[in-house]
């Protein structure tokens, strides 16, 4: 910075003796954001000084800055910022700076997703990538010459403005200008000193040759781009979409429907529905899904597209199909015959908006003919997701590649093709590998697990034996020290290692109650904007997969500063109510405060303890005491857990009684060999305890919520179950009208008085599979901003309560750290930093993503490990892979069965494809020539020996073994081989019945599972038959939890206080 250029930084000649600045530095500077910028410099004839006063643009919120220390600035020009985003966003390439004119091509030319996705980058400040307002600058600002194509004002303005920047920085560093117009860079490559044009491979091989992800990346658009603009002109007479004026109008008049296009996944090729909005109790033809048959009516839409249809004449209405899927890539057609009653039907008419993401896909085994299909790289690639088409890419990695998953992204979908075309992107790994199936769930589920950067840690307070963390005097000063007045403990499952929240009750001496509710204070250590917050709100939830999670916060504040260990003082976020004889609140408080807690119980321990047990063993607090001291503290504790229980059992009659539509959660315990292998699967009663705490602080959130609406009624983050829609009660009442009883689902009230009085003595499992037919039709609650929905839609349907947030779990939901700083906010009568109703529904929108995204996340991994349990066992000979199931659900070539033993559910075909029926006589089964005949409530088969009838709620026996799949996730199969119930099963005595009547939900029993399904995996990959000498040191590095507790019976009680704190969270 010692040898400025002999010209001003903004290029043209200064006088003798000059002090200048910014030119636009008058009105905020908005195009120069390089912490380069001098912003103040003096410049004098003979000797050249400066003033190091940055230019005021890098202050403005939300875009980011170049940062000094690279080798040159990137300026893309308008097409290769529209073809080549995608490179543009990899983390290794920054120091980006996006024009003005760029965005406006981008928006204009390409599409408002490209255009948000520049945003994004730009507002990441890891990606140190920012946006120059070249049309607001007098000097960078070029108008079009008269006769000026688009195209070439365009060049003409994004080079302009790149050589005003480079000397506006005084030539500090090189601008690099990409552009794909080999006759620009000819003309204007050599024009001015600092300032390059290069094509994007180019600039790729020359400066970036290492990554090679790019270089594949770059192959792959390429090649899709030339066959996009190759089949341009010759365009077959096939009907397009209407232009986007004409759909905007039509949509606005009513004349078409705008949805969400949502694929059958059993159905690709038959079936696909528009999902819309704004539907009530009512069931008409005005709000119910609308279905668009075929792969002709859905006009090349993608699953999860934003689309406007055209509904048909009522003549050419149809039904969803009534028949099970019996192919392996559901592609079987269903007859007129198989449908059901006719729905509204219509075709896909306009795009409004693409949600076209990243898939995973692999490239078919069978490689016979597909020389001639290759040539010139040109393959289909068989996405993950049965909902998505085969996708045309290029890549001269086929072969390489050939039992690998990759990533491909969709590009177009030409009028005349039938599959859309696309790239690849990068590989995931070898198909069948653990590692290699969990990624496809993340990237199918959009979910970028990274590890945190160093930045975000340097922000963070640390916690070592070096250097151990104190508490700040002066917060300590301004809080309420809890220490010697409340004894406040925790109750957790074995294993927890993220104590986000405590509990204590006491008697105050007017013989009034104080309940307490403390939660982990993330929000003191999480400032807004820093980078540890931006980060936890781009993952807005911490994944729990099957075998591991991936966490919102790092792990010092996760695990530690913030977890609410026994022991240690920390800081915490407090309600405290004071209750009466009859728990009704007197009085509420709320406030930071210093809490230590003085026990850290797990949910057996406290049950015990309740039920007059002393589990002295469990509670490491109470050893080596003497006599008395031990017999006042257990008095003591068991006074509180007593207190709480009966505190619970109150708060949750109360809520029953207004309509709590209540659905239990069951664990799930796995019994192990002496070589950690599971040898079985046991469901488990639930305890008192659990929803006791539950209880607290479903109550906990209810009382936050209706402080912060209090204060903030436009701008507080709420939490909403909308009503459910009436057709998705359907099932529900059929099965309940088989045994001659009804549900009256017209308000949540009647709902769960109805499935209290459904209950048959000869079969308890009947009113557990109702209630779970209750929770498939419920919606999904959702957070949102009070200013965006009227109030009589604040209200919460499962939980009968109208209002209600979360507070309770900071530490794996960004939603929580929201909420408290708006406590905090309404305490003190501070509203700094607090966003606005337009910002926080936002928010709340990208939460509701990322947190639905989680769950189906979580599901698929489920699923995939419970594949893995049944995978290397042999059906025929393992007694855990036969079992019970109930019939829950007929169709016209079989039925839907219920597996008490493992919470699944599946299909069982009692037709197959070629006609024949299935038989059973003497205990075999057989395929025979027959019929198949469905009632309301039954379904017979009739062969030459018979005819068998199979009614709803019948138990029969089914075999369970995996069906392997290349390119798609690996299924389970269940077949009947008996019609009778399963005899071991049910020949067991009392024991077994609750075993059956207690119907665990999937997710619960794999969360147990799947633990010891990857222990056995990495023992069957060793050499030796026992773990290793390493194993210590390798799982210590690389492993959740010690072997003495496990990190599933958390994510088993996380599930379980979702169940009860929100019915969405429990549906499958």
């Amino acid at each position: 910075m010692n040898n400025l250029p002999s010209v001003t930084p903004h290029g043209y000649a200064a006088p003798t003796s000059v002090k200048w600045r910014c030119p636009t530095s008058t009105v905020r500077c908005p195009e120069c954001c390089s912490r380069l910028c001098f912003g103040d410099v003096s410049v004098e004839f003979g000797r050249k000084s400066h003033e190091t006063s940055v230019c005021e643009a890098n202050q403005v919120p939300g875009v980011g800055r170049l940062p000094a220390g690279l080798t040159h600035y990137v300026v893309p020009d308008c097409q290769a910022a529209r073809d080549f985003l995608e490179i543009l966003e990899l983390p290794e390439i920054c120091g980006i700076l996006f024009l003005q004119t760029v965005l406006h091509s981008v928006l204009h030319q390409g599409s408002r997703r490209a255009y948000t996705r520049i945003r994004n980058v730009v507002k990441d400040p890891r990606q140190q990538c920012s946006i120059f307002a070249n049309e607001f600058c007098h000097y960078a600002y070029n108008e079009r010459k008269a006769g000026e194509s688009l195209n070439d004002w365009q060049s003409r303005t994004v080079y302009d403005g790149a050589v005003w920047y480079y000397n506006h920085l005084a030539g500090q560093i090189p601008i690099l200008v990409i552009t794909e117009d080999t006759k620009l860079i000819k003309e204007l490559g050599a024009k001015t000193t600092g300032v390059f044009l290069l094509s994007m491979e180019e600039y790729l091989k020359k400066f970036w040759s290492s990554v090679t992800n790019a270089l594949d990346i770059y192959e792959s658009l390429s090649a899709s781009l030339k066959e996009t603009a190759d089949m341009k002109g010759n365009v077959k007479a096939k009907k397009d979409y209407l232009p986007q004026e004409v759909v905007a109008a039509g949509i606005k008049s009513g004349r078409y429907v705008q949805g969400c296009l949502q694929v059958n996944k059993h159905r690709p090729q038959q079936e696909a529905f528009l999902q819309r909005t704004g539907t009530g109790m009512k069931n008409t033809d005005a709000e119910s899904d609308i279905l668009i048959p075929g792969a002709n009516n859905r006009n090349r839409a993608v699953h999860g597209d934003i689309v406007a249809v055209e509904l048909l004449p009522r003549m050419e209405w149809q039904g969803r199909s009534k028949s099970l899927a019996q192919s392996e890539d559901m592609q079987d057609k269903g007859t007129d015959s198989e449908s059901n009653t006719t729905m509204p039907t219509g075709r896909v008419v306009g795009i409004v908006q693409r949600n076209w993401r990243d898939y995973v896909a692999s490239f078919p085994q069978n490689t016979e003919g597909q020389g001639q299909r290759s040539k010139g790289g040109r393959i289909l690639v068989i996405p993950y997701d049965y909902r998505i088409p085969r996708i045309r890419i290029s890549t001269r990695q086929a072969e390489t590649l050939q039992h690998h998953r990759v990533i491909v992204r969709i590009d177009s979908w030409p009028l005349d093709s039938q599959y859309p075309n696309g790239h690849f992107v990068r590989t995931l790994g070898t198909i069948g590998s653990l590692e290699t199936e969990i990624a496809s769930i993340l990237v199918e589920n959009n979910i970028s697990v990274r590890a945190f950067s160093e930045g975000q840690i340097k922000e963070l307070p640390t916690n070592s034996e070096e250097k151990p963390w104190t508490m700040d005097p002066e917060e300590v000063a301004r809080r309420r020290d809890l220490h010697q007045s409340h004894l406040i403990f925790s109750i957790d499952p074995k294993g927890c290692e993220d104590v986000d929240d405590t509990l204590s009750v006491r008697q105050l001496p007017n013989g009034n109650l104080e309940l307490g509710v403390h939660i982990a204070d993330v929000s003191y250590f999480v400032k807004p904007n820093s980078l540890t917050d931006l980060e936890a709100k781009a993952r807005a939830t911490t994944v729990y997969l099957a075998d591991r999670r991936h966490d919102m916060l790092p792990a010092i504040l996760s695990a530690d500063l913030c977890s609410l260990i026994g022991g240690v003082d920390r800081y915490a976020m407090t309600v405290l109510w004071e209750l009466d004889s009859n728990y009704e609140v007197q009085n509420v408080w709320y406030g930071r405060t210093i809490i230590r807690s003085a026990y850290k119980m797990f949910y057996e321990a406290a049950q015990a303890l309740h039920d007059g047990n002393v589990p002295l063993e469990d509670i490491p607090e109470l050893e080596n005491l003497d006599a008395e001291t031990l017999e006042h503290r257990l008095n003591e504790l068991k006074w509180c857990i007593s207190k709480l229980m009966h505190i619970a059992r109150h708060l949750r009659s109360k809520r029953e009684s207004g309509g709590a539509v209540q659905l239990e959660g069951v664990e799930v315990q796995v019994q192990l060999g002496e070589k950690k292998e599971i040898e079985d699967l046991i469901p488990k009663q639930p305890l008192e305890i659990h929803e006791t705490i539950a209880e607290c602080m479903i109550f906990a959130n209810h009382w936050v919520a209706k402080k912060i609406a209090e204060t903030f009624p436009h701008s507080s983050l709420l939490r909403h179950h909308p009503l459910p829609r009436q057709e998705h009660f359907g099932n529900l009442n059929h099965c309940a009208k088989s045994k001659g009883m009804t549900v009256d689902t017209s308000s949540n009230k009647s709902l769960a008085e109805s499935l209290d009085q459904c209950v048959d003595p000869k079969d308890p499992v009947f009113n557990k599979i109702l209630r779970t037919l209750a929770t498939y039709a419920m919606s999904n609650a959702l957070y949102f901003s009070t200013g965006s929905l009227s109030r009589d839609q604040y209200y919460h349907y499962g939980l009968a309560l109208d209002k209600y947030t979360h507070f309770t779990s900071p530490i794996r939901r960004y939603a929580d750290v929201i909420v408290h700083r708006l406590l905090m906010a309404a305490i003190n009568g501070e509203e700094e930093a607090l966003p606005g109703n337009k910002e926080l529904q936002d928010l709340c929108d990208h939460i509701n993503t990322k947190n639905r995204a989680s769950q189906h996340a979580q599901k698929a991994s489920q699923e995939l490990f419970q594949s893995l349990f049944f995978k290397d066992k042999d059906p025929e000979k393992d007694e855990c892979c036969t079992v019970d199931a109930v019939i829950f659900e007929l169709r016209a070539n079989g039925m839907l069965v219920f597996i008490p033993r493992y919470g699944m559910k599946g299909a069982v075909y009692l037709k197959d494809k070629s006609g024949l029926v299935v038989d059973v006589s003497e205990g075999k089964l057989h395929w025979l020539p027959g019929t198949l005949s469905k009632g309301d409530f039954s379904l017979t088969v009739t062969t030459s020996n018979g005819s068998t009838s199979y009614h709803l709620f019948d138990h029969i026996t089914v075999r369970i073994s995996v069906t392997p799949s290349h390119a798609h996730p690996l299924m389970l199969h269940l077949e009947m081989v008996d019609n009778k119930p399963h005899q071991i099963e049910t020949s067991q005595e009392g024991n077994n019945q609750d075993q059956i009547s207690n119907v665990p939900n999937k997710t619960d029993i794999v969360k147990e599972v799947t633990k010891e399904v990857k222990l056995a995996e990495s023992v069957s990959h060793t050499d030796a038959n026992d773990l290793g000498p390493n194993y210590s040191d390798l799982k210590s590095k690389y492993g959740q939890t010690s072997e003495a507790i496990s990190i599933y019976s958390l994510l088993q009680q996380f599930k379980e206080m979702a169940l009860r704190e929100d019915l969405d969270e429990s549906q499958s």
